[in-house]
């Protein structure tokens, strides 16, 4: 049974205005020594220089979104996010395109980097709880759940008993 046919109840809406940015892939600058214990271990910094900002922005949005007093969503979890991004002045303008280039990200990495910052907004207990996820790449105006601007729609479900 998939969970798309499972009882669903919508807990949370969060938009969020600003460019998705896709978080997974480290780049090597080196090995530092660890004061404390001693150990050399291997350096890793996020390649991309816009994921900060982008899951500050998702925290920033999902706590003006989540009621006051609420505790994290917890148990089995499902998500749809919507994320619109940038239409590269290249395509064209009277008819819906795809946005399949390397500029608009992975999808799996754009969900990541949302998810977390869901998570840092204690809005959900943590991302494992997700068991569904349902995400779509789109340009403004070619979807009913597009923003006019990059950003992101993101809902939150709480599933029911699975039998």
């Amino acid at each position: 049974m998939t969970a798309d046919v499972l009882d669903r109840t919508l807990r949370l809406t969060v938009v969020v205005h600003g460019r998705p940015a896709p978080q997974g892939s480290k780049a090597y600058i080196g090995h530092r020594r660890n004061a404390s214990s001693g150990r050399i271990s291997a350096v890793l910094v996020e390649q991309s220089k816009r994921v900060k900002p982008w899951r500050a922005l998702v925290t920033a949005a999902t706590l003006q979104a989540t009621p006051t007093g609420s505790t994290p969503l917890d148990g089995p979890l499902a998500a749809e996010i919507v994320f619109t991004v940038l239409k590269p002045t290249t395509a064209p303008k009277r008819r819906r395109t795809w946005p399949t280039t390397r500029h608009s990200g992975d999808i799996d990495k754009l969900q990541r980097s949302t998810l977390d910052g869901i998570a840092d907004a204690q809005a959900i207990v943590d991302d494992s709880r997700i068991i569904d996820v349902h995400a779509i790449k789109t340009f403004p105006g070619e979807h009913p759940d597009a923003l006019d601007e990059p950003g992101a729609v993101i809902r939150l479900y709480t599933l029911g008993d699975p039998s």
